[in-house]
């Protein structure tokens, strides 16, 4: 069902036959701001809470059901959703969207604009305000009685999430599609986590055509492929995640990872490996950029 108050604009833009979407927070900006929010918030008392945008809450939109009067026990992450669970069980989902951020307001820091969710927490150091900031309004918080109904109805039908998925169970997930690996590494039901930016990182690190059929990768590039995920999304989280456009931690600071990218966002340039000239197309309707030597199509041993 549409949510009141949404469009179904998707933030696209054109280039040339594909189109390019606006940057969606990935699995290690997810996890930093959760690392960072959790530092803050776990253990505190939540003195008060209210929605200031009421379109932007599904469900209750009470300050108690925005977990006014709990203690915050755990902040939790799969995939790119966040959880934030009161020692009661009441708990919140969040999701980033496009350009949604949780802040984490310094004494005295004006209310960021495009505000839509605030919490007050007692903390051992003092009060600290919390903000759940958003100009396009396409992320949002639900809110859940237990973390169990939350992860009923908003976790269950993701895939594993893609820092923890055995190899061999990946191997499995690919094997089971014939798509191209990089429209698989998309869908969310398959691997949880993993977007546009990471998905063509990922595989130019454990050398595999974008446009590979999954089902076609022989076991042992389809486990390489796997570590080769993780590997990026753990040197991704080290580095704060990535700005490319709108994502900013809870502090304000933007994610470091993006001066990392070996072929994201350089269609056109040299192959940091190689030196060849990177290549783009457009692939489950996503720009996509790769090396056309160091990763070889289908009929390539390398792949």
């Amino acid at each position: 069902m549409r949510r009141p108050g949404r469009s179904r604009y998707t933030g696209r833009t054109r280039t040339g036959a594909g189109v390019r979407l606006r940057p969606m927070p990935e699995l290690p900006e997810v996890e930093t701001v959760r690392r960072m929010i959790a530092g803050v918030v776990v253990g505190a008392r939540v003195a008060s809470a209210r929605a200031i945008r009421r379109a932007y809450v599904i469900g209750s939109a009470t300050p108690r059901a925005l977990l006014a009067d709990g203690v915050i026990e755990s902040v939790r992450r799969h995939g790119k959703q966040l959880a934030i669970v009161a020692d009661d069980g009441r708990s919140l989902g969040v999701h980033l969207g496009m350009t949604g951020g949780l802040r984490v307001l310094a004494p005295g820091e004006p209310t960021p604009g495009h505000t839509h969710v605030e919490w007050d927490v007692e903390t051992d150091s003092g009060h600290r305000r919390v903000v759940m900031a958003d100009a396009r309004r396409f992320g949002g918080v639900w809110t859940f009685a237990s973390f169990e109904e939350l992860r009923r109805r908003r976790w269950a039908t993701l895939g594993p999430d893609a820092l923890s998925i055995p190899d061999d169970e990946f191997a499995d997930r690919l094997g089971r599609t014939r798509r191209a690996v990089k429209a698989a590494l998309l869908d969310q039901r398959l691997l949880a986590g993993v977007g546009n930016i990471y998905a063509d990182e990922s595989l130019h690190a454990a050398g595999v055509h974008p446009g590979h059929p999954s089902a076609r990768l022989s076991r042992a590039r389809a486990r390489r492929l796997g570590r080769a995920i993780r590997w990026t999304l753990d040197r991704a989280i080290a580095a704060g995640g990535s700005t490319v456009r709108d994502y900013r931690d809870p502090t304000g600071v933007e994610g470091a990872f993006a001066a990392a990218h070996a072929v994201y966002g350089r269609a056109g340039a040299p192959c940091l490996r190689c030196g060849r000239r990177l290549r783009s197309g457009v692939i489950s309707g996503r720009t996509t950029v790769w090396c056309g030597s160091c990763q070889r199509g289908p009929d390539s041993r390398r792949a």
